[in-house]
């Protein structure tokens, strides 16, 4: 039994999903996404709900029930809200500028690194001497994705803190070498 899987997901006002074979459109005020889902499972759309259901108890169609269920419910809330990332640059000359839809960071290296975004995703700068960067979209998977590849430019060091880090993320901390142990 799937606990996920499960919950029925309720589709909000202005949302309309649609049902085609194995591929889901979802419509909304942000956007349309589509998606292919595995024969595995069915979805059964009602006036304002949707319930994922699998077509057998194998192993398979038991592990892709709540996957599907929660693929789903983020495309509705995708197109109804959008996502938003931000990260924040902590260092010494760490800053980041637009050019065109892309994003340029001076990260600490001799050089600058570019980031080109996808479709469906903007990217925007701001913050106190552009140290923010904001990733927005409707597709979850794309905004993680994209955040993901710009906080691997620099990741966050333990011992000063300096880096690229999600805004609220926590740094584990470490003390280093203390001068003149005994």
């Amino acid at each position: 039994m799937s606990r996920i899987g499960n919950k029925i997901i309720t589709i909000p006002a202005g949302v309309s999903v649609t049902v085609n074979g194995n591929t889901v459109t979802v419509k909304g005020p942000k956007g349309e996404l589509s998606r292919t889902f595995r024969s595995e499972v069915g979805f059964n759309v009602n006036e304002n709900t949707v319930t994922v259901t699998r077509i057998n108890d194998e192993k398979l169609s038991k592990q892709l029930h709540g996957t599907s269920r929660a693929l789903l419910a983020g495309m509705v809330e995708g197109v109804e809200k959008g996502y938003e990332k931000e990260l924040v640059m902590k260092g010494t000359g760490y800053k980041a500028q637009m050019e065109g839809t892309s994003v340029v960071l001076f990260a600490g290296y001799s050089h600058t690194v570019k980031i080109d975004t996808i479709p469906g995703v903007n990217l925007s700068v701001g913050g106190q001497n552009n140290t923010s960067v904001f990733v927005k979209g409707i597709d979850k998977q794309a905004v993680g994705q994209i955040a993901a590849q710009i906080r691997q430019v620099r990741l966050p060091e333990p011992y000063l803190g300096k880096g690229i880090a999600y805004k609220g993320e926590h740094i584990r901390r470490k003390e280093g070498k203390k001068a003149g142990k005994k």
